[in-house]
């Protein structure tokens, strides 16, 4: 392995893209912004939708800045999809899954798959937007009728910069129509809820070749061809946790962003009765691994409160949040009350009177309770995690944007009652990179990858300060209410 090379990680988030250039030599990595745009979601009178034109013109645009590279990988959210026509032209704006058109269907599908046969055959946890609720809502509409193929958004995506078409497996393994024992389509229980699996694109692997970037691609981002792209873990968290700088493997994640995303790294699923009452998910990761996690609705929360603030400053913000005593007020951050945007600072304070709890009314003291209530849901989720899949853990690595708050990471650690590892903050692009890096021979295996990363990322340890009682005492209270 000699020389530098560079590969441009697409990188898709809830409320905003960006184009990473990922430099990646024997013992050196570098990334840097090519060019970041805004995803700004639609209401319709159809309903929330994608505006996916907008988001693949800023794919355009962030390739165009990022000059000569190597390969092309692209990572994004979850569940979410495009339907095209027999031509492969899209049939309208991909729904989005903050939508309402699911509302109801869980019990309709249930009806015919009781929820703890759907768990022991998907290990997926119930979210009212997971792919198969959003297709059983689809069902009986014209556009359904109409549609040919299925891309998921990172696939979708790929086949307009390459004409080729695939549906990567981790990405695949959040549709819950996927087995995580044999890590193929469950055609049994597709079968019998009346989806087509001929619908999806063959399956891809991460590093898996995706085609080569269409000659009019290249004329529109100013590239020589050819220029590869390459299959990566294009569901954004596979990506965060391929990128986790972790050495041996007794260690939970917590990737943070709008969502958190709290869990392990195992060799197989845990697909319980037990499990699936704790709300865990079995998703694919690398190298044959499973992602054990819980989605807990992480940043969103002061994201919208923030919005609604009108956006002050977050480092005075955190200040005043810090003053304030711990563990005053608490909410259960993994609560669906909380999916919906708007009024976020209210529906908070709403909470906490329903529960007999201190009211939190200035924009510190609704911080602070946001802050707390996501360290207790890490606590949680770490602690149930190992008790489930019997895998103790020695450390707690936090990935993604979440790591830009100290207080967060402290209290976290805190919490847990585990050291926390901060960083990197570009997990997900830097996992992306690495895995079109390791397809092309400049890094080796998985161990090999996140050395590499423990060595060049700035990381930031937390030791946890104090006795975890307190917090014991806490998530107890919330649990009684």
């Amino acid at each position: 392995m000699t020389g530098v090379r560079s590969y441009a990680a697409v990188d898709l988030g809830a409320s905003s893209g960006r184009v990473m250039v990922g430099r990646v030599g024997p013992d050196s990595l570098e990334l840097a912004e090519a060019h970041r745009f805004a995803n700004r979601p639609l209401r319709v009178p159809e309903g929330l939708r994608w505006d996916v034109l907008s988001l693949y013109a800023g794919v355009l645009d962030g390739l165009r800045a990022a000059g000569p590279v190597d390969s092309v990988g692209i990572d994004s959210w979850a569940v979410d999809y495009g339907l095209l026509d027999g031509d492969g032209a899209l049939l309208g704006n991909p729904v989005h899954y903050r939508d309402t058109r699911t509302e109801g269907v869980a019990e309709k599908v249930w009806a015919t798959v009781p929820a703890a046969e759907l768990y022991a055959a998907t290990g997926l946890q119930y979210a009212p937007f997971n792919t198969l609720y959003q297709l059983v809502a689809a069902r009986g509409t014209r556009q359904f009728a109409h549609a040919e193929r299925l891309l998921l958004i990172p696939d979708l995506l790929a086949y307009w910069l390459t004409g080729e078409q695939g549906t990567e497996l981790t990405n695949a393994s959040t549709t819950q129509l996927i087995d995580p024992r044999t890590r193929t389509w469950s055609s049994g229980l597709a079968a019998r809820l009346g989806i087509d699996l001929e619908l999806f694109a063959p399956l891809r692997q991460p590093g898996d070749p995706a085609g080569v970037l269409r000659p009019e691609v290249l004329e529109e981002t100013g590239l020589t061809g050819p220029v590869p792209v390459t299959a990566v873990g294009s569901h954004d968290t596979a990506s965060a946790v391929a990128a986790v700088p972790a050495t041996g493997e007794r260690f939970a994640y917590i990737c943070t962003g709008t969502w958190s995303l709290a869990g392990l790294e195992l060799a197989a699923p845990v697909l319980t009765e037990e499990s699936r009452a704790a709300n865990f998910t079995n998703e694919l990761g690398l190298d044959g691994t499973v992602r054990y996690l819980r989605n807990i609705m992480g940043l969103w929360l002061l994201q919208e409160c923030v919005r609604a603030w009108g956006d002050p400053d977050l480092g005075v913000l955190l200040r005043e949040a810090a003053a304030v005593p711990a563990l005053r007020s608490v909410v259960d951050a993994g609560d669906a009350a909380f999916l919906a945007p708007g009024r976020m600072p209210e529906r908070i304070a709403e909470a906490c009177r329903a529960t007999g709890q201190p009211v939190p009314g200035t924009p510190g003291e609704i911080t602070r309770c946001i802050l707390d209530s996501l360290a207790l849901a890490h606590r949680r989720a770490v602690e149930d995690a190992q008790r489930l899949a019997g895998h103790p853990v020695d450390v707690v690595h936090v990935v993604g944007g979440g790591t830009r708050n100290a207080l967060l990471c402290q209290l976290t650690a805190d919490a847990c009652g585990l050291p926390v590892v901060a960083g990197p903050t570009e997990a997900a692009a830097l996992g992306n990179v690495l895995v079109q890096a390791r397809a092309h021979g400049m890094v080796g295996d998985r161990a090999d990858l996140r050395g590499l990363l423990a060595r060049t990322q700035p990381l930031t340890r937390y030791e946890p300060q104090g006795g975890t009682g307190r917090w014991r005492e806490a998530q107890a209270r919330l649990a009684a209410r």
